[in-house]
């Protein structure tokens, strides 16, 4: 999960060279064409087309719309709330499948990991400082792309059990595929200069393998214990703000920061705890 939120946040910042060019919509198709390069890669690792065999339809129709859901919503969350506060709202997602995994998936959940995961939620919400707009109708926007993304992973825990992750990667980047080319009926193309084809495939490299590690997450791991370290992704954010952009961390994010390190710290302690118990 750690590794995978790196990706994610490698891929955002080769999308931020792309998005005064192109519309979003036109970065989701062009991404997701390079991606299947990323699936064609793993299917040959996995010994073949027979891992992108699908057992459980069901599960990834139901995760494949969550994602566009999701997808799209954040695009609207993005043009009415400021960014930071998309990001805080966006980030209570941790929490919701920390409950998700409880009453859907029978995890037991401690106290203790509540607290770990609430204290990390604390930090977000210290490195982003929500505005008063935050508290508004629009809200609504990114709190509902929170549930939508816990309930994607709920259901990537349970899928994991009968599909393979190459399987689910490629239902995703079709999906998103798909839902691009959707947007783009009404946001539009602009030409593609051919200098920027090599960003456009970094993203999409980062981007799958993202996924990918993400989807394995959930077959290795109980959600209870990953949903933690889906924050450290805002610590990749702040690291590579500072080595690209010289983006100096301010107090408040050393100390939100240092809140989300240590509840991901935290929950690793309690779960060696756990098994040495075992």
């Amino acid at each position: 999960m750690i590794a995978g939120g790196l990706f994610l946040a490698l891929n955002s910042t080769v999308v931020k060279f792309l998005v005064d060019d192109y519309t979003s919509a036109q970065i989701m198709v062009v991404r997701a064409l390079f991606v299947y390069f990323v699936v064609a890669a793993f299917i040959w690792r996995d010994g073949g087309i027979a891992t992108l065999r699908i057992r459980n339809y069901g599960g990834q129709l139901a995760r494949a719309l969550c994602l566009a859901s999701s997808t799209f919503l954040m695009i609207l969350s993005v043009e009415r709330l400021p960014l930071g506060d998309v990001f805080a709202i966006n980030h209570a997602s941790p929490l919701i499948l920390t409950a998700m995994a409880a009453f859907l998936l029978g995890e037991r959940v401690g106290w203790r990991r509540w607290c770990a995961v609430l204290t990390g939620f604390l930090g977000v919400l210290i490195m982003l400082r929500p505005t008063a707009a935050a508290f508004q109708v629009a809200a609504l926007l990114p709190l509902t792309v929170a549930v939508l993304s816990a309930t994607r992973d709920v259901i990537t825990r349970k899928i994991s059990a009968t599909d393979s992750s190459t399987a689910t990667l490629a239902v995703t980047t079709t999906v998103i595929l798909f839902a691009g080319l959707g947007l783009c009926l009404v946001a539009g193309w602009n030409p593609i200069d051919p200098a920027d084809i090599w960003i456009f495939a970094l993203a999409a490299l980062f981007q799958g393998v993202a996924h990918f590690l993400m989807i394995e997450t959930f077959r290795l791991a109980e959600a209870k214990i990953v949903a933690p370290f889906k924050y450290c992704t805002i610590v990749w954010a702040m690291v590579i703000g500072y080595l690209f952009w010289s983006d100096i961390p301010d107090a408040w994010i050393l100390t939100g920061g240092s809140l989300v390190v240590a509840s991901g710290l935290y929950i690793l302690h309690r779960e060696r705890l756990r098994r040495a118990a075992a």
